[in-house]
């Protein structure tokens, strides 16, 4: 049975323009080299906007064409009428790659885990080759859209490490960050009921929480969390950062609590390790794929699609502990593993295996 929600239905008029104008468009695909696009193809009415965050790294190497012989989406920044756009490229032979993150599933997308994951599901099924962030991802790909019918490789997000580079901060306090868009409310009320179990132990501590507040009523919740804990004094409280800020912000700390539940691939963890900050989370998503045996400390939740499950705030704490017990140790490892398995240029390298096979 079809679904269609009031956004999609007042959507329609404008995806016909869009395939007006791809049908009316012509396109000399090269031969060779890879030639890239990213999603940001400019001269059809503006109606393509690339997500190049993410794909910072493979644009230094191969930076967006038009025209072009590889078309390079990430499923968590899709550009607006992807579909039209792959099928467009793929009936003139450019060949599509598919950069799959998170999927839906009901533990955080309750009853919009349908909607969430159909447009992923059709582009999925187009692409000659799927790149999952994390081996998280490709089993929840593989569950909640369809397993890839094409070749798949998993490429953990990468970080550059002559950028995210430690600078070790005094030890007269702990210095704690949670960092990142937070779309979950444990994310932030989790690492403040940390920081009060800290304090009530006697550890001089602060906490850092840096970034977008994107849960409903997140500013009012926070503010009360914070007055209710005895907080105020021991928080701060910073808007969305850049990547120079974010460094500043990793080099300024100690450990970074990443408290989502489920988190596919956060490039955030990436960063702090490559920072020298060890990371303290749940054992749940891409995490333990990420933090590993050297990167921190993960606390054992119940892994379940359908009901989140966090660590309670006195064993994050200990956790805390443990790692400032050692730290000079832990950043260290913390730093080599980032060296060992997430530098850029590995990641672009392996990208340009994929691509030439493609092509070849």
């Amino acid at each position: 049975m079809l679904r269609f929600t009031i956004r999609q239905l007042l959507g329609i008029p404008a995806l016909l323009t869009a395939r007006r104008e791809f049908a009316s468009r012509s396109l000399r695909v090269p031969t060779g080299a890879p030639v890239l696009n990213y999603g940001s193809v400019r001269n059809i009415g503006g109606l393509i906007a690339g997500g190049r965050v993410k794909l910072m790294h493979l644009a230094e190497r191969w930076p967006e064409s038009d025209p072009f012989n590889v078309l390079y989406l990430v499923s968590s920044a899709p550009p607006p009428f992807a579909r039209e756009l792959v099928r467009w490229v793929k009936k003139r032979g450019v060949k599509f790659v598919w950069n799959q993150n998170g999927v839906g599933f009901p533990a955080w997308a309750g009853i919009r885990a349908w909607e969430t994951n159909l447009p992923m599901r059709r582009l999925l099924h187009l692409a000659d080759h799927v790149v999952y962030q994390s081996e998280f991802c490709r089993e929840s790909a593989d569950r909640w859209l369809e397993p890839a019918s094409c070749p798949s490789s998993v490429l953990i997000n990468p970080v550059d490490t002559a950028f995210f580079k430690p600078v070790p901060a005094p030890l007269d306090s702990w210095k704690l960050l949670a960092a990142g868009t937070h779309y979950q409310p444990f994310r932030v009320i989790g690492a403040l009921e940390t920081l009060r179990v800290l304090l009530d132990a006697g550890h001089r501590a602060t906490l850092t929480v840096a970034g977008e507040l994107r849960w409903l009523n997140a500013e009012a919740e926070v503010h009360d969390a914070v007055t209710r804990l005895r907080l105020a004094e021991w928080v701060t409280m910073r808007p969305a950062f850049t990547q120079d800020e974010a460094v500043r912000l990793y080099q300024e700390s100690h450990v970074l609590l990443h408290l989502k539940y489920h988190d596919p691939c956060p490039t955030v963890a990436i960063e702090a390790l490559a920072c020298g900050i060890p990371v303290v989370s749940s054992a749940s998503g891409g995490m333990s794929e990420i933090v590993g045996a050297d990167g921190g400390e993960m606390l054992d939740v119940t892994c379940d699609w359908f009901r989140a499950d966090y660590p309670p705030a006195r064993a994050i704490a200990a956790a805390v502990a443990r790692v400032m017990r050692e730290w000079p140790q832990r950043s260290e490892t913390a730093r080599a593993r980032a060296e060992r398995l997430f530098r850029k240029q590995d990641w672009v390298a392996a990208h340009g295996r994929i691509f030439e096979g493609l092509l070849n």
